[in-house]
């Protein structure tokens, strides 16, 4: 979320921050049971949803692939060396791969200057690497490493506006 001069939340919009920070339901029409909890209408709902992120309050709506229920027992950060004139046609390349959920351009740091940054999961580690080098082939960046997940510590949603 940004602050784009809002005075503040009403009381309303502070329930709908709140109640969707929490997982929606696969099905036809997965806003209709939080506005049904909410008291309005799935249209209003909606509505006040694009409101808000025109605004800049909300800027997605995003999936969480819980990797490990879906079959993929193996993940890994993959980190590149990007240059900076080419970050976001590269960025675009690396995120149209279906193996990866997440990439983030970070300005390098002291002696480490990887600045793209990818999730990839696969099936086991040697299938995510194999994913690397097609990445690797496709973009024609050659400098990178993959950092793999030993285990996972935290997985949870940031929650808004929650009763103490």
């Amino acid at each position: 979320m940004k602050d784009s001069g809002k005075k503040g939340f009403s009381e309303l919009e502070k329930r709908i921050i709140h109640e969707m920070t929490g997982d929606l339901p696969v099905q036809p029409q997965p806003f209709a049971p939080a506005a049904e909890r909410l008291g309005i209408s799935q249209r209003r709902l909606l509505a006040i949803l694009k409101r808000l992120q025109k605004e800049g309050y909300i800027r997605r709506f995003g999936a969480t692939l819980r990797h490990r229920n879906s079959g993929f027992s193996a993940n890994a950060m993959a980190v590149w060396k990007v240059p900076e004139e080419r970050i976001e046609a590269v960025g675009k390349i690396m995120s149209s791969f279906r193996e990866v959920t997440h990439c983030y351009h970070r300005r390098p740091s002291g002696r480490w200057d990887y600045n793209l940054f990818t999730m990839i999961h696969g099936p086991g580690e040697e299938a995510c690497r194999k994913i690397a080098e097609r990445i690797s082939q496709k973009t024609g960046i050659k400098e990178y490493d993959l950092l793999f997940s030993s285990r996972e510590l935290k997985k949870t949603t940031m929650r808004y506006f929650q009763d103490d």
